[in-house]
């Protein structure tokens, strides 16, 4: 007898999407059979929240801008509490092509986390310069600590099975880029099974990009500094954080 699929959250962190969101949405209960979608609206200063409720989503409403870590980590804590197995990040301006949801949530039959990656044949998705360059470095540094080949570590569309879950309900970096390579290192250090699916990436319907030139400048920077933090933790306390999830 087939067992029923396991039920699956969609998490869409999301700060002042309005402008975009609903359509998301629109676009992610067209692709996604039974979507459950949670907005965190993460101290938006306009209609975000509405304009999620509005087009069918439940929505989480922070008091102030956590970035997407923090977002992510309420999402987890949701999924606990309300069932869900397994949950997918998704982005709320409509880069994430939602069409893929279903073949990265199919590779948690063998894997506790499917990242969506961007350099990895499909779509023409380019980023140059020192940027790109840290990106490359990051992922072959966290590939060596994964034990399998990963060339987008940076990707934040991704789907998480039970024990990645678990562990990020407790143990989900809220920093800037933690919530990407930080958590990647986590998961990998705790026994987690780290595979990635090829995606083409869209431009953004709308809002403005929460990166900018200064940030840029300084990727290179924090984004070793967030693999550093994650290296010198010890790894039981990430085992210990997955408890006895299946």
């Amino acid at each position: 007898m087939q067992r029923p699929p396991a039920p699956t959250l969609i998490v869409m962190p999301a700060f002042n999407e309005a402008e975009a969101i609903g359509s998301v949405i629109a676009e992610v209960r067209a692709s996604v059979q039974n979507a459950h979608v949670l907005v965190i609206d993460d101290g938006s200063s306009d209609e975000t929240a509405r304009v999620a409720a509005l087009a069918g989503a439940d929505v989480a409403q922070l008091p102030f801008n956590l970035g997407v870590g923090g977002a992510m980590r309420l999402g987890f804590r949701y999924a606990i509490r309300n069932g869900y197995a397994n949950v997918v990040q998704l982005d709320s301006d409509g880069q994430h092509d939602p069409s893929y949801v279903k073949e990265l949530v199919n590779g948690l039959d063998r894997s506790d986390i499917v990242i969506g990656a961007r350099f990895a044949g499909e779509g023409n998705y380019a980023v140059k310069g020192p940027r790109r360059w840290a990106m490359s470095l990051l992922s072959f540094v966290i590939s060596r600590i994964a034990h399998t080949r990963l060339t987008d570590t940076t990707s934040g569309f991704k789907a998480c099975g039970p024990r990645a879950v678990q562990l990020f309900a407790a143990q989900y970096p809220a920093e800037y880029l933690g919530d990407t390579i930080e958590a990647l290192v986590i998961a990998a250090r705790a026994g987690c099974i780290i595979e990635q699916h090829p995606v083409a990436m869209r431009e953004r319907q709308g809002g403005i990009p929460s990166h900018n030139p200064w940030k840029s400048a300084v990727y290179l920077g924090r984004a070793f500094f967030a693999l550093s933090v994650a290296l010198v933790r010890p790894a039981s306390s990430f085992r210990l954080a997955m408890g006895n999830a299946r």
